[in-house]
């Protein structure tokens, strides 16, 4: 199980060469949105809520470890299950804020719900052929 959170078996997660383009462009894509997210919070990781919050230092920093660091490491396709996992849980979070704030869902919490989704995606398809985690996983089954 720890092992599949940092190197997902991508042989059994990708039908065909197609998908897993399909993925790299979805990866790079998505990977460039949360780095563009993170940015502004990364700057001020354990406070980017502003002093008045009631969030813990320590979870603003791991959402903003989660969208910049994230981002990054999905354009790469690097620990793609874990990376997901923490997006999963910042995005679930999001949408419950939204949600729970009265925001409708267009232009509200729809954008954050689009990205738990494709975390979700992500996480149980793996980064496809063409990312780092393919290429450990091709090392490691030698």
């Amino acid at each position: 199980m720890m092992r599949a959170l940092f190197i997902p078996n991508t042989k059994l997660n990708v039908a065909s060469t197609r998908v897993s383009i399909g993925l790299l462009i979805l990866r790079i894509v998505f990977g460039v949105a949360f780095i563009a997210h993170g940015w502004g919070k990364i700057q001020a990781p354990f406070n980017w809520m502003g002093p008045e919050s009631p969030v813990p230092g320590i979870l603003q920093f791991l959402a903003a470890l989660s969208e910049f660091g994230g981002g990054i490491a999905l354009i790469v396709g690097v620990l793609t299950p874990l990376v997901s996992l923490g997006l999963i849980v910042t995005m679930a979070v999001a949408v419950f804020v939204h949600a729970s704030k009265g925001d409708g869902f267009v232009g509200g919490f729809e954008p954050a719900l689009v990205y738990l989704c494709i975390s979700v995606l992500f996480f149980c398809a793996g980064p496809g052929k063409f990312s780092i985690d393919s290429f450990i996983d091709d090392k490691l089954r030698r």
